[in-house]
């Protein structure tokens, strides 16, 4: 994607390798927003097509694969699967249900070797294992070779550091280097929840094919890989989904609550990846089994982002060049795919709900900083390592599919990720902005495998979509929005994310809209809020967000207060008179840092 312009206010600057200037002059913003305006008219290439539009994945029982993908003669593939042959496991626990259910979840015919799947183990890789490994593959890489090099600039709550592993043909891993390359950057982010074991052996599965002569190798012509195989370690140690403090790491990527979602955040603000995929595993057994006397029967679990705001071209690259490649690799696998879902409610009347639609997610989030992002989810965050060789051959084919379609699309990348930067920020002061949407409700039939007789059965289920939006309520989209001299931590996160916060540095006035409890006194005033506009004065010391930026719509789903997710919801922003939208283009005078 191409790069944003960069921070002038950004109090966290512990970027890898080289820096980017992070000053800039006293300057008046008047003219800015019209410079830029003029992209709008900037024509996009038309869209390659990708053929007829598959259907939504159906979960199916094994059958014959489907005929191969067509494919780009200028663009490396490489052969089939990234495996090293290792003897058959043996049981090393119990099985959670029946054999005959087992039966319908077979091991794949290639063997994944990474320390924590070698024989004997009950145990996955390690921490320590994974850091060992990763720097092995460091060290490995050669002069004339791909570069690997192991970034380490983060750490878990408890001080276990969080590693990126950066593959690029480029001379160095900075940040720089890549975005001087040329190639978009995929990312690849594994394990946020602790139990998500599957997907962190995978990410090593790849991690140990992408250095000379492995089987990955030849993509890095085209792109960039950026590998996080556990983003929580914590979590893995302690053997829980969540942090060590308790929180879900999967919703913390607007509030940045937790240093592991701090160091992702930053990790994509430097190296702007082009494509984000976030790996994880869904619970196999419970609560279906109690709802529906059933278990899961999907090997694998995909959802695209789908947020309020996300550019169309955003979403419709996500879709087409994400999830369908994926889909047609797992169906060719003898894999079963589906939507990403979970058991909603609290009974089986509520049905099952696919992923949300609030900018929480890192699939959300990555949306509304133009990057296309999908969630990967395979069978089996409650199975200890029972099927652990068919759930990391569920993700390495799945991660092979995403990479292998960005290296055939990068030129598309490219040209989609320059025209979406400009044309969202063209759209301040004169568009509509989607405060928040609700997901749609629907009826569906969804496959699971039936506790007793161990078949395949259809149930018709109440379905909440994350694909579809109804509901929306919405807000002439702003110039821009002014903080209050208080709202430091705000701009803190904010700079976190790679959205432009500037100080204010002379007495500018303005003229805004302020938010108003609509109930005063109310016990939630964002609940409800009402618009007052007024005359005001920027004081020295506060701040102004543009709108007139790349991650226009990223600042606006953490400033507008009255959703579940803003900052004023959750005490990030002190209250309501901290924040204020500027409706229209001011003349303000920044200060220099």
């Amino acid at each position: 994607m191409t790069k944003p312009f960069a921070p002038v206010f950004a109090p966290y600057q512990e970027r890898p390798g080289t820096a980017f200037a992070t000053h800039a002059a006293r300057v008046a913003l008047a003219g800015t927003a019209l410079a830029l305006a003029a992209c709008s008219s900037t024509p996009l290439p038309p869209w390659p097509s990708t053929g007829s539009r598959p259907q939504p994945p159906a979960v199916a029982p094994a059958a014959a694969p489907a005929p191969a993908a067509s494919t780009n003669t200028d663009s490396p593939r490489p052969a089939a699967t990234s495996v090293t042959p290792v003897a058959p496991s043996n049981m090393l626990e119990a099985l959670p249900y029946s054999a005959a259910i087992a039966e319908l979840f077979p091991d794949p015919a290639e063997r994944y070797s990474t320390p924590g799947l070698s024989d004997g183990r009950h145990s996955l890789t390690t921490n320590s294992e994974l850091t060992e490994l990763l720097r092995e593959l460091s060290q490995a890489s050669t002069s004339g070779g791909p570069r690997l090099g192991v970034l380490n600039s983060g750490s878990a709550q408890s001080g276990t550091p969080i590693l990126a592993l950066i593959a690029t043909q480029s001379a160095s891993i900075s940040p720089l280097a890549l975005e001087e390359s040329g190639r978009p950057s995929v990312m690849i982010v594994a394990g946020q929840q602790g139990t998500d074991t599957a997907a962190t052996e995978a990410a090593l599965v790849l991690a140990k094919e992408l250095g000379t002569g492995g089987l990955l190798a030849p993509l890095l012509d085209k792109i960039n890989i950026i590998l996080v195989p556990r983003a929580n370690p914590d979590g893995f140690d302690q053997g829980r989904a969540t942090t060590a403090d308790g929180t879900d790491l999967s919703f913390d990527h607007l509030l940045l609550k937790t240093p592991e979602a701090r160091f992702l955040a930053k990790l994509a603000r430097d190296y702007r990846p082009a494509i984000v995929l976030d790996a994880g595993e869904f619970a196999a057994i419970e609560p279906t089994l109690q709802r529906f006397a059933a278990v899961r029967a999907n090997d694998m679990g995909l959802q695209y982002g789908v947020t309020p705001n996300a550019h169309e071209f955003v979403t419709k690259a996500a879709r087409e060049w994400l999830h369908e490649p994926v889909v047609q690799a797992l169906s060719q696998a003898r894999l079963r795919a589906d939507w990403a879902f979970t058991a909603t409610g609290s009974d089986a009347a509520a049905g099952f709900a696919m992923g949300g639609l609030a900018p929480t997610t890192l699939r959300n989030a990555s949306s509304l900083k133009n990057m296309a992002s999908m969630e990967a989810l395979s069978r089996g965050s409650d199975l200890g390592r029972t099927h652990i060789q068919r759930r990391v051959h569920s993700q390495v084919k799945a991660m092979m599919a995403v990479l292998q379609n960005a290296a055939q699309r990068a030129d598309n990348l490219r040209q989609v990720g320059t025209f979406v930067a400009r044309d969202v920020a063209s759209k301040a002061c004169r568009s509509t902005l989607t405060v928040q949407a609700q997901p749609r409700q629907e009826q569906r039939e969804v496959t699971l495998v039936d506790a007793q007789t161990a078949q395949l059965v259809q149930k018709p289920v109440a379905w909440t979509s994350g694909l579809n939006m109804v509901q929306p309520r919405q807000r002439h989209q702003a110039c821009g929005y002014w903080l209050s001299p208080n709202a430091v931590q705000a701009t803190e996160r904010l700079s976190m994310l790679g959205v432009i916060v500037q100080r204010v540095g002379e007495l500018s006035p303005m003229q805004v809209e302020t938010y108003q409890a609509a109930t005063p006194g109310a016990s939630t005033p964002t609940a409800n809020v009402t618009l007052a506009r007024t005359a005001m004065e920027a004081t020295p010391g506060s701040y102004y967000v543009s709108m007139n930026q790349p991650l226009a719509y990223l600042a606006a789903a953490a400033l507008e207060p009255d959703t579940p997710y803003s900052y004023m919801s959750h005490g990030v922003l002190g209250g309501l008179g901290d924040v204020a939208r500027v409706v229209t283009l001011p003349n303000i005078v920044f200060d220099e840092d």
